[in-house]
Parts: structure tokens; sequence; C-alpha cells
């Protein structure tokens, strides 16, 4: 690094901002030749006095994203103290928001991520009830947080996507009685499956408009009442058989379905953990 100038991005997190605010800045003076080192996870004055000390021997600078107040107070002074220029990217800004914000920043160090972590928990789960939905690939069922079974238009699909949401792997199987059910429905505990039925009549109207809208025949046996209650009946058995918990969504929301399963996952949370 000999004739170069460097600027140290350092962080008490991972240091990806400070190190791409660096490198943008950088990018500005194309003709120099700086180099940009980036030291993240500093957690105590000791770091900092390394960092300083490794700086005083270059042509340098520190920018930071340090959000402990107290850090970032000695950081500047010990940089003072040494001729050495000390950048706060995000203090500044943090200040700012604060007058207008009701409320304190929590000012823990890697909220950025611990969120993004959650938003991609929350894409993988999105992911997962797309791939298995309507029973495509039972053998998703053993990697699922819940599996749904029921008859056709009993809201699988809408409960698996809203589940999604939540960050929760739900997969779903159509029951119908001509069609043989997959092996991996018996491979999983009772607990991870939730049946849902609901009233014949109801569903009958369901099944009814849900044909006129793609323009076919009302009175299709898809919804004749005694083809949905036979349909019904082999669903009953077939969730007895299972043994696991039953959820009549008649005159339920999604809403109000997806918070009875969320309680079963929770209650299941918390039986595996008190093992």
């Amino acid at each position: 690094m000999e004739n170069n100038k460097v600027i140290f991005a350092i962080s008490d997190s991972l240091g990806e901002t400070a190190e791409s605010v660096a490198r943008a800045t950088a990018s500005q003076f194309d003709k120099e030749n700086i180099d940009i080192i980036r030291i993240p996870y500093i957690s105590q004055e000791s770091q900092i006095d390394d960092v300083i000390s490794e700086a005083a021997k270059e042509q340098s600078i520190i920018c930071h994203t340090i959000v402990s107040p107290t850090l970032r107070q000695y950081l500047h002074k010990e940089a003072e103290n040494m001729g050495i220029q000390a950048v706060d990217i995000m203090g500044p800004v943090l200040d700012a928001v604060g007058t207008i914000a009701d409320t304190k920043p929590r000012l823990t160090a890697g909220m950025i991520h611990k969120l993004d972590q959650e938003y991609f928990k929350k894409v993988e789960a999105i992911e997962f009830a797309v791939k298995y939905d309507d029973g495509k690939k039972p053998s998703g069922f053993e990697k699922a947080d819940i599996v749904i079974i029921g008859v056709s238009r009993t809201s699988k699909t809408p409960l698996s996507m809203f589940l999604a949401y939540k960050k929760i792997k739900a997969a779903n199987l159509p029951l119908v009685p001509e069609v043989p059910l997959p092996e991996e429905l018996f491979k999983i505990p009772p607990k991870k499956v939730v049946g849902l039925i609901i009233d014949p009549y109801k569903l009958n109207n369901i099944r009814s408009e849900r044909l006129r809208t793609m323009g076919l025949d009302g009175e299709a046996n898809y919804a004749n009442i005694a083809r949905i209650e036979e349909e019904l009946a082999y669903a009953r058995a077939v969730m007895r058989r299972v043994h696991c918990p039953v959820l009549d969504v008649s005159n339920k929301s999604i809403e109000e379905t997806a918070s009875f399963v969320m309680q079963i996952i929770e209650r299941n949370k918390q039986q595996e953990a008190s093992r």
C-alpha cells in the first residue's frame, strides 16, 4: 500500500454501508489510487486504537457507521489527537431523524441486516408456498411448518400465501376421493397438519360462482351438492385418519383461519422447546 491513500471503513456491525460509501466516494477520484480497508465488528476501544495506529502509518482517513455513542466519541477524540480525519456517516443522519421521530434510536448495531434477514425469510416462505401449492410436490411436506389439507375451494392457497407473508412455510393438498393420497402425508407428525372443512351449501355457492366466472355451467358436477357432501365426508375421513386438528372455515376470514393455524404452529414450537 506504499504511496497509496487509504480509507478505513469501520463499523460495529458488518461495515458494508461504510465500505459502500467509501467506495462510492473514492470512485469520484478516478485518477487516485485509493485503497478501502473494511474492519467490521468494532466493539472495544482497543480495536479503535489499532485502527488509528494503522491509519497513522498511511495517508488515511477513517469513515465509520459506529452507532455506539461511547465508541463514536472515543474514536473521534483519539483520531483528533493523532491528526486523522474521522467521518461519521450515520451519526448526523441519526441526529437529524431524531428531530422528527417520536422515539429514540435503538443504537443497536446491525439492525439493517436483521431487517434484511426478516425480508429474506418472507421471500423464502412465499417461494415455498408457490412451489408446494396444490399438492404439486408432496416431498415438501417434511420441510413445511404446516401442511393444509381440504377439498377444493376451501381457501388453502390464499391461506398458504397469507401465512407466507408471516414467514411461515405452508404446503397444501387438495383432497379428492378419486386421487390417491401421497404417502408423505402420513410420514409427518399429525400436529404439522391442519384440515379445513366447510358447510356444503356455502361451498356449493362458492363453486357455482367459480364456474360462472369461468364461463362454465354452474350446475356442473363440481358444484353439485351431492358431490360436495361426498367430498366433505371423504375429507373428514382422511382428517380422522391423519389425526390432525380440523377447522370449519364456513364463516371465517383468511385472517381468522391464519390466526388459528399460527396458534397451532406456536404450540408446536413450544412443545419442541420443552423437550
